[in-house]
């Protein structure tokens, strides 16, 4: 079976560079952070935001125990405040929507009024050749929600411009899907 965080790395991969810049939309535990990190090098840079305080002490710990460049800038926000912190365009952005892991604080997840202006200030920023991925999890109602509005909202995108696909499991329908946005 597909891995999703496999499927989200190998696609970026595609797209992202020594040297290029990069944003985590939803630092959780730092494991994008440090993938974003470490693909960009020491002439990248990365930003990862996070409303938790929580998020930004596990991910700064992670990074430093990893022995990650140090081109990283957490940022302790909302994520649909992207552009208030980064004003050059960005090569991949990821986000991984629903709540931190382990934190054992599952009513704070993200929400449907952050995170579409988030994927829209997101696709702004897109550079060229550019990609964003979205990692929905509709296995609560908040994610269930997210993921109906976005799939709406990619729709109605001009695939001449950005080409969006999802990747789901049909016959599963809580299981965790991935929208793929590729700037042409």
């Amino acid at each position: 079976m597909l891995d999703l965080l496999d499927m989200q790395k190998y696609f970026i991969l595609s797209h992202l560079g020594e040297g290029d810049v990069a944003v985590d939309f939803t630092m959780g535990n730092g494991n994008d952070t440090l993938f974003l990190s470490r693909t960009v090098g020491e002439r990248g840079r990365v930003y990862a935001f996070d409303i938790q305080e929580d998020a930004l002490t596990s991910t700064r710990a992670h990074l430093v125990a990893e022995g990650a460049p140090e081109n990283y800038t957490l940022i302790h926000d909302s994520h649909h405040n992207v552009e208030k912190y980064v004003r050059e365009p960005i090569k991949a952005g990821m986000f991984n929507l629903g709540y931190l892991p382990r934190s054992g604080r599952r009513h704070v997840t993200t929400m449907c009024d952050t995170t579409l202006p988030a994927v829209k200030a997101a696709l702004r920023l897109l550079a060229p050749d550019g990609i964003l991925m979205v990692a929905v999890y509709p296995g609560h109602e908040e994610g269930t929600r997210e993921g109906q509005m976005l799939t709406e909202f990619f729709s109605t995108l001009d695939r001449k411009r950005i080409s969006v696909s999802c990747r789901r499991i049909v016959n599963s329908p809580t299981s965790p899907f991935l929208f793929i946005a590729e700037n042409r």
